[in-house]
């Protein structure tokens, strides 16, 4: 049937498969074609969906291996009324099989629905997954538009002729009948129709051999499908384009997750204030939360109810935080060290805890928290002894896998082994255990000494983990410094598979190592992706030494500190790129060393386009120097932003108070601006624990503001006493994430 003029919500019904699905176990012809064997992947990139106990069933397309398209009316409450879909976490649990045809099988991946991403204009949402498919090729989107008479063909998971639900994958051809602005009219060749459960499903046209997202399947007459009466002949429909939707897909799959603890799409922030009294209890510590949308702030402390343990005078929580999606619900989960917690006669023994979130925000769903803590639980941490001056959580980072499994890495940083003191260690957390990573495991470069803090510095991304021992002593130099860099990989012993150990003594690393130059007590990592490569499969690697001497035009500048960057391959070997400091008065280096600067003291990199090749612009890094003097005022502090590619003077940002990049106020002693730095893909988060207020503060600049030559935009502050936050606190900003 040829449709002339558009056709209206309420003359088609949304092809959904509603009520209880039974599965039938006998396959029978489709209306929308011939089922397609177990062995077919012609059409793998399709994904049946199912919302809810079985509520509704849709189908989609795998567009990335993160990502699947598919019909916005799939999750609307009511398709024929309206198809708004609030954006975050799907409102039922949703399950999505994808590269399975025939779904008694084990081909493809099952996956978990956990956010949505919807169009205001038309019937799409973006479904991002619980973890990649890689064993499924995403289709491409097409580029121009479905023309008249041109033949798409349909993949779906619906309603076959003379089945409810059947348990293959089937096609069938469409003609197209006319192109609109957003969608398109169709009509089913052969007596094709789509059928409920259809909804969502990839329409396909091929071109040169090459297969094409043109649009999905939409609404339907649904002539011939089971269920439908046998007057009803009609097999045309209305399908939703995606020709023109390329760029907003890849602003979505593309982007850097937010942080988001109650799952609704809109970004939140967590401020650590590990000093705040809580109860009467001082240097108890608190970590703040500021709800995107203007939706209210919460305070997470050891009082509450659902947070493990009791606030006590020195606890320090919030000392380290970090945010990941642990438990892989959508929603973005909080990770609290809290390293001066006593257990039992152990003093500042130190725990850390996963606070999920959920949609309420944190701590408001059925699962509320893990608890780590030594002597409790399984793997290396259940058979430890806390001990006094452990500090476990002194440091914590979290994150996925390339593969997008979670893990967690907490610092133990004060653990004697054997007689040798305080030499340190980490534990590494991921699927359901965890293992100790120290200096006398295999592989592991270094020696364990007395002293060496190894774990006290902490950074990942989805390839490589690194380890800092800051206090190393290299060749009789005390606290010169080293790391090591793991990847995920898990070995014989089923822990991080070491790569290789880094310190200023090797031939491959500049300088030399020194007593006090604390080389590994700033790191960061940022996944890299180079030109001809695939995916952002290796990082480059930051390393601060904030104690470094550099000889400034024929002058020694004790302390003023530099940083190395290496980029590490995927098979885990190693080259140093550049090294970074304040240089001279006379390069095209922004500032100019000083003794005592600390340059160096923290660390933040980025990659802000981790799907695409990386660029000078996409992959930054940003330099705490928070002793730095500004006039007269000591310690005042600043932040230098650089590429972690190209020259490090070609494009520099040197931020300080006042400077009108987004720090207010005047340049102030002792307010060690840089002392707490953090990389969003959209922000850099820079607190000011220690002034211009009394409490502290947070400021969230704006990209534009941390890059050279681009005009600025508003800066969010964050305050104690503004915003709906308490007018209380004394180190607020000390850590945001």
């Amino acid at each position: 049937m040829r449709h002339t003029r558009p056709v209206r919500l309420a003359a088609l019904a949304a092809a959904l498969t509603a009520g209880p699905l039974v599965m039938t176990a006998v396959p029978a012809a489709a209306v929308t074609g011939p089922a397609s064997a177990s062995s077919d992947t012609t059409h793998a990139y399709t994904a049946q969906i199912v919302v809810g106990d079985h509520d509704r069933g849709c189908s989609g397309v795998l567009v990335d291996t993160e990502w699947l398209l598919t019909a916005a009316s799939c999750f609307a409450d009511d398709p024929a009324v309206s198809l708004a879909v609030p954006a975050g976490k799907p409102a039922r649990a949703t399950t999505a099989t994808i590269g399975r045809a025939d779904l008694t099988g084990t081909a493809g991946a099952v996956r978990t629905v956990v956010e949505l991403v919807p169009r205001a204009d038309r019937d799409v949402v973006l479904a991002r997954l619980n973890r990649p498919v890689t064993n499924v090729t995403p289709i491409a989107l097409a580029t121009t538009a479905p023309t008249a008479g041109e033949e798409l063909t349909l993949a779906g998971y619906g309603r076959s002729r003379t089945e409810w639900a059947p348990l293959n994958l089937h096609t069938g051809v469409f003609s197209v009948d006319a192109a609109a602005a957003t969608s398109a009219t169709v009509t089913g060749k052969d007596g094709v129709a789509a059928c409920m459960g259809d909804t969502g499903g990839p329409m396909v046209r091929t071109v040169d051999g090459t297969k094409q997202l043109a649009a999905l399947s939409s609404r339907s007459y649904q002539g011939g499908c089971f269920g439908i009466d046998a007057a009803e002949t009609r097999t045309g429909g209305v399908v939703t384009r995606v020709d023109d939707l390329g760029s907003w897909v890849q602003s979505k799959v593309g982007a850097n997750r937010i942080t988001d603890f109650n799952c609704d799409g809109v970004e939140d922030i967590a401020v650590a204030d590990p000093q705040a009294t809580v109860g009467g209890d001082a240097k108890a510590g608190l970590v703040r939360v500021v709800y995107g949308g203007g939706k209210g702030t919460a305070e997470i402390n050891q009082d509450l109810d659902w947070v493990p343990d009791a606030a006590e005078a020195g606890d320090l929580f919030g000392q380290a935080i970090d945010t990941a999606d642990h438990n892989e619900d959508g929603c973005t989960d909080l990770v609290v060290g809290t390293p001066g917690e006593a257990l039992g006669t152990a003093t500042n023994a130190g725990t850390a805890d996963v606070l999920y979130g959920a949609r309420g925000g944190l701590g408001t769903g059925a699962a509320k928290n893990t608890h780590f803590q030594q002597a409790q639980g399984n793997g290396s941490l259940g058979a430890s002894t806390p001990e006094t001056g452990d500090l476990l959580g002194q440091a914590v980072v979290a994150g996925t896998t390339a593969a997008g499994e979670p893990f967690l890495v907490i610092g133990n940083p004060g653990e004697s082994l054997g007689s040798a003191a305080r030499a340190g260690q980490a534990f590494y957390v991921r699927g359901g255990t965890n293992v100790s990573v120290h200096q006398d495991k295999l592989d592991v470069p270094g020696g364990v000494q007395a002293e060496d803090g190894f774990g006290a510095v902490l950074a990942a991304d989805a390839n490589h983990l690194a380890i800092g021992a800051p206090n190393e002593s290299i060749n009789g130099d005390a606290a010169a410094g080293n790391l090591v860099v793991f990847s995920h990989a898990l070995n014989s012993e089923n822990r991080p598979t070491p790569r290789f150990g880094l310190d200023q003594d090797l031939d491959t690393v500049s300088g030399g190592a020194e007593a006090g130059d604390r080389f590994g007590a700033a790191l960061a990592l940022a996944p890299y992706r180079p030109s001809g490569a695939a995916s952002a499969n290796e990082s480059i690697l930051a390393v601060g030494s904030p104690g470094e001497a550099l000889d400034v035009n024929g002058v020694s500048k004790a302390e003023t500190g530099s940083v190395l960057t290496f980029r590490v391959t995927a098979a885990g070997t190693y080259t140093q790129l550049n090294g970074y400091s304040s240089g001279t008065g006379d390069d095209d280096v922004s500032g100019t060393s000083e003794a005592g600067d600390h340059f160096g003291s923290t660390l933040t990199a980025i990659n802000t386009a981790p799907r695409a090749v990386s660029t000078v612009a996409t992959m930054k890094m940003a330099v705490g120097v928070p002793d730095e003097a500004i006039g007269t005022a000591t310690k005042s502090g600043a932040v230098h932003v650089f590429s972690l590619l190209g020259a490090p003077g070609a494009n520099d940002k040197w931020i300080e108070s006042g400077d009108g990049d987004g720090i207010p106020g005047a340049p102030g002693a002792n307010q060690r601006l840089g002392s707490s730095i953090h990389f969003t893909g959209t922000h850099l988060y820079v607190g000011m624990p220690y002034g211009p207020t009394a409490r502290g503060a947070l400021y969230a600049l704006p990209m534009s503001n941390v890059t050279l030559g681009e005009p600025n935009a508003a800066v969010t502050e964050y305050q104690p006493g503004q915003g709906g936050l308490p007018a209380s606190g004394t180190t607020f900003g000390h850590a945001a994430r």
